[in-house]
């Protein structure tokens, strides 16, 4: 069984997604990609206490508090690959950024296969859970802005609530 609860985030509604024992989805509500995996999953609405505890951890993380991203049980469904590029994307440290192509070489690195950039950005791209598995923090090769599922207007939000400065 699923449960979700909308959330009213500083940057538009949202939509939190989650099983029994984890949190398994974060969108902004129409977002490219929303629910997944889980498009045409039967979801109960019900504000369960892990849906409640993502909503509190979004409050801290939009008040500017930097909430650890491990304070929450995830489950983002997706194969392999796209669930060892999630997990890299927690990797990345609030206020800080990265490149798909950085991203590529450390999958090459771990899995000793040849990984492009595109092939990575594709999996980031259809990151479940946003903003708590921050793909949002993830950059052009040159630290251009690129793509966000939610809008690159959010992109931009997300990371100048982080400090980043954006080109």
């Amino acid at each position: 069984m699923y449960y979700r609860m909308k959330y009213e985030s500083p940057l538009g509604p949202m939509i939190l997604a989650a099983s029994d024992t984890a949190l398994v989805g974060a969108w902004f509500d129409g977002q490219k990609y929303m629910y997944g995996e889980l498009q045409g999953c039967v979801m109960r609405d019900e504000a369960t206490p892990i849906l409640k505890k993502a909503a509190r951890w979004l409050d801290d993380y939009f008040a500017g508090r930097m909430p650890a991203i491990m304070a929450l049980p995830l489950a983002p469904q997706g194969t392999e690959f796209r669930r060892l590029v999630w997990y890299l994307l927690c990797q990345i440290p609030y206020g800080k950024t990265t490149t798909y192509g950085e991203l590529a070489r450390e999958i090459e690195e771990r899995t000793g296969k040849k990984m492009s950039a595109q092939a990575v950005g594709g999996a980031v791209g259809h990151n479940p859970i946003s903003i708590i598995i921050p793909c949002h923090r993830v950059l052009g090769a040159k630290g251009q802005l690129t793509g966000y599922a939610g809008g690159v207007d959010k992109k931009i939000a997300l990371l100048h609530i982080e400090g980043v400065a954006v080109k």
